[in-house]
């Protein structure tokens, strides 16, 4: 038999030939008569005809997986990935991946878009979201031990949510294993700034480590039937004693009083096991996963605010801040499946409830306040949870040739805010802090956020030849989300001028029950105030969307990926005014039907080598946050926010390219562009109020993004080095690099709509500067690891680097003629250093970790610049390490 091996120049001669379906790749023909007799020896020496090929072999089949299934740009973290790196949550393994940046810890921007252009999957449905200004779910939420593997697909196919920007990211949660399993582990840590270290406290209840109240932050019993009346509880609706009996309810001490107190160590523990089981019905499978950790932050900073002063930038308020914020985390991932000889079921619940427990001071001069030193203190206790179920199921028919793919799931996220307290203080002559009575605050503020979505997916497998395919696919998707968010405000007020002897005491002191009464402090709710916007809002957005794709290499070496996908989105923002009067806004509506096509060519032109060509169209929604006016203060910097009800959806143009060269297992060399076009992309502005900043929302008017990523994954082995320490290692260098730039573009005649103007057409070059950044992109992104693996030791040790240069944060307030620079954060270069070893003790599989982070001591740095650097927010992060145990059964 002849086997005839066609190379790049083959191929191309060769096409017309393999359009024919007797000619396939790897395909066998009957043998067809010989050209000369077998005893002619010059006939042995001539090449065979073509019509006397036994076989043909076309090179361009050898991608390795994942990436050879993949129609699309897409970046893989697998579950070796997540081991190297030894994230603790996918927020942070996904920093590792080329073009994406993590900010504030919780938040993916995919090539230098925000994270309202970027969807998160859980298993391929939809998430809720606890956070009050994004509707996107923060990914330190997802543990990376649950989860098996991350996508994030960077070019657009029409079988994922038209919401799409940077890019989709599906988490895919850990499956029931082929051998049963089980394994624990324990970890210790600390930090520099933290560990040891004398912090800043308030006692809260006797159960806080656990990530559960014990009930003292409840809202007392006399407060809630208070609340139900809907009234605003003060002395214009309820009597002296009642406002009494209502302010001794409230839990003093405990949950007002600082202290300090050596802050611990880090902890946590984490579970896992699972099995598979043959029966008559088919392979049931169980996993379960559970975690518990509990870590401290402490923070000590500046916070400034700026006026101009002529032509540059002056601080007229500068506070030093200091904060110690203590996390509980608690998960559980459990999954049950049954797979038979034509169908895969699975069912799968996860479950997480983070805690943030702060207590905070900020001290310095206040413009607000004339420029006299005020000093704020902050007991904060904030419960974020989130619970997904999911059913799905796969199934197979006409031997695989036609596939149906169902999934129904319910998502509920809750965020809960008891007890926000915040007491303000003046400063005495003799340097004594007195407290400012009219600072007062004490809030109870509730979120909930829940998805209800299903989908469905069929498609039909069409041989074109014996190893070339056409795959139709059509699908349906279908999702309702909705929030419910309210927040009440309460105040003491006193009947009378405060004492100098009050003014002086402890904080505790001041509202014991002793001081609360007609004749003292009086109870008094400041809900939906001047300045503070709508009390509560309800959100809705609801997407149905169908789509047709198709699959196929009509050409051979030349993967063909096209589609459309409709979707019809309706999103309502409604404010309600928790005493029945009329809502203090307008409804917000936006409803919007699309056609959404993508169009992906992967050119496989040599047998491990591709080049791929993408375009699409896609939309980016407003955030529920970004379109309710009701004012919000972010705890992370102390910043006030409102939204814009006049904003409107983002249509975005994507273009793709990419070369990919696989030239070994789990290595390969990658470099690819994009290219963006955004109409009226949403964007963060600072406004300000007299002399009150907050910070809003408006659309551009149209802004591009572009930029080049390369990436390299290379092993290196030295069998031959003399050094037992150097040949017995497999040796890894992996790299990537993102370069990117935006614009936004204004032309005069352009036009913003905004609260402040009542969704009248303004000016959009006052609020604007043409030609500035978008905000969230950073120019330059780099990842490097560099370590060794050594089967023989069973051990492994990486260096990770991670680059981000700066990027703008928000919007300079001012306008045209007289804007202040924008808000840049730097985050800078990281560096961590994680060690892991296999070993055996007293006959039991044992597992060690060490893990080093933030090695060059990065610090947070958000700051404005024009004359003089205005530190917006910066504090040092400290250095961290822990170590951990794992005993595997």
């Amino acid at each position: 038999m002849k086997t005839v091996t066609l190379t790049l120049s083959g191929v191309l001669l060769a096409t017309s030939a393999l359009i024919a379906p007797g000619l396939a790749c790897a395909q066998t023909s009957p043998a067809a008569p010989q050209a000369a007799a077998p005893q002619d020896p010059a006939a042995q020496d001539e090449p065979e005809a073509a019509g006397e090929l036994d076989e043909v072999v076309v090179l361009g089949r050898f991608i390795p997986e994942p990436n050879r299934e993949s129609a699309e740009v897409a970046a893989f973290l697998t579950s070796e990935d997540l081991e190297r790196t030894g994230d603790s949550s996918a927020a942070g393994a996904l920093a590792r991946v080329t073009g994406l940046t993590v900010v504030e810890g919780r938040f993916v921007y995919v090539r230098g878009l925000g994270e309202r252009y970027s969807s998160a999957l859980l298993n391929g449905s939809p998430l809720p979201s606890p956070e009050p200004l994004q509707r996107v779910v923060p990914l330190d939420l997802f543990p990376s031990s649950i989860l098996e593997s991350v996508t994030v697909q960077k070019s657009y196919s029409v079988d994922f949510p038209g919401e799409f920007g940077g890019g989709v990211i599906d988490l895919r949660t850990v499956d029931a294993p082929n051998d049963p399993f089980f394994s624990m582990s324990a970890s210790i840590g600390g930090n520099t700034e933290t560990t040891g270290d004398e912090g800043l406290i308030y006692f809260g209840s006797r159960t806080d480590f656990t990530g559960f109240d014990d009930g003292t932050r409840d809202v007392p019993g006399p407060l809630a039937i208070a609340f139900g009346q809907g009234v605003p509880v003060n002395s214009a609706n309820f009597g002296a004693l009642e406002l009494e009996r209502i302010g001794h309810s409230l839990v003093n001490s405990p949950l007002r009083l600082l202290q300090r107190e050596t802050t611990p160590v880090n902890f946590g523990f984490d579970f896992a096991g699972g099995l598979k089981s043959d029966s008559s019905l088919g392979t049931f499978g169980l996993i379960a996963v559970a975690g518990y950790s509990n870590s401290w932050a402490t923070r000590n900073g500046v916070q400034e605010e700026a006026q101009f002063s002529g032509a540059v930038l002056v601080p007229v308020t500068s506070k030093a801040f200091e904060s110690n914020q203590n996390d509980i985390q608690l998960n559980f991932l459990g999954g049950l499946s049954l797979i038979t000889d034509n169908s895969d079921y699975r069912w799968t619940n996860f479950f997480v409830r983070n805690v943030t427990k702060e207590a905070r001071i900020s001290v310095g001069p206040d413009f607000d306040a004339g420029g006299e030193v005020q000093r704020t203190d902050y007991t904060e206790w904030y419960e974020r949870q989130l619970f997904s179920s999911q059913l799905s199921g796969e199934h197979e028919f006409l031997d695989g040739a036609l596939e149906f793919a169902w999934r129904a799931a319910y998502a509920l996220t809750e965020r809960n805010a008891p007890y926000e307290t915040r007491f303000e203080y003046g400063i005495a002559t003799d340097g004594a802090f007195l407290h400012e009575i009219g600072g007062n605050r004490i809030s109870f503020s509730e979120l909930d956020d829940d998805i209800v979505s299903g989908g469905a997916d069929l498609s039909y497998t069409l041989a074109l030849s014996d190893y070339r395919d056409a795959v139709f696919s059509v699908g349906v998707a279908w999702s309702d989300n909705n929030r419910d968010a309210e927040r009440r405000d309460l105040q003491f007020v006193p009947a009378s001028t405060l004492t100098e002897e009050q003014r002086r005491s402890r904080v505790d002191y001041l509202y014991s029950d002793a001081n609360i009464g007609p004749t003292g402090l009086i109870l008094s709710e400041v809900t939906g105030s001047a300045g503070s916007g709508a009390a509560a809002y309800s959100a809705q957005l609801e997407v149905a969307a169908a789509y047709l794709q198709v699959d196929a290499e009509f050409i051979p070496l030349v993967r063909t990926t096209f589609g459309v996908r409709y979707e019809d989105g309706y999103q309502s923002v409604t404010t309600r005014d928790l005493f029945g009067g009329a809502a203090p806004f307008a409804p917000t509506e936006i409803e919007e039907q699309y056609f959404l096509p993508s169009f992906t060519a992967t050119w496989n032109f040599a047998e491990d080598q591709q080049f791929r060509l993408g375009a699409s169209q896609t939309i980016g929604r407003p955030q529920f946050r970004e379109l309710a006016p009701q004012s919000y203060t972010d705890p992370e910097t102390d910043r006030e926010f409102t939204g814009n009800p006049f904003l409107v959806d983002t249509e975005i143009l994507n273009l793709d390219a990419r070369y990919e060269w696989f030239f070994a297992r789990q290595q390969y060399l990658t470099a690819g562009v994009f290219f963006k076009d955004l109409d009226k992309p949403v964007e963060a502005t600072i406004v300000t109020s007299g002399n009150a900043r907050q910070q809003s929302y408006l659309n551009s008017p149209q802004a591009t993004i572009y930029g080049a990523e390369i990436e390299a994954k290379k092993y290196f082995e030295f069998p031959d080095s003399g050094s037992a320490f150097i040949a017995d290692k497999r040796w890894l260098v992996q790299a990537n690099y993102t370069w990117s730039d935006s614009e936004v573009n204004v032309e005069p005649g352009d036009f913003v709509r905004t609260p402040g103007g009542g969704g009248a057409n303004e000016d959009a070059t006052f609020f604007i500067e043409d030609g500035s950044r978008l905000q969230g992109q950073s120019e330059h992104v780099a990842n490097l690891q560099l370590g060794w693996e050594d089967d023989t030791a069973r051990s492994q040790a990486t260096i990770i680097v991670n680059y981000v240069s700066e990027r703008v944060s928000a919007r300079g307030a001012g306008g045209a003629g007289n804007r202040e620079p924008d808000y840049i954060q730097d985050p800078g270069i990281f560096v961590d250093f994680v060690y892991r070893k296999d070993f055996e003790a007293g006959g039991r599989e044992l597992g060690f970790a060490l893990e080093l982070r933030n090695l060059l001591n990065t610090d947070f740095d958000e700051y404005q610049e024009l004359g003089n650097k205005i530190l917006i927010n910066n504090y040092e992060l400290g250095s961290s390490a822990s170590v951990s145990l794992t005993a595997r059964f």
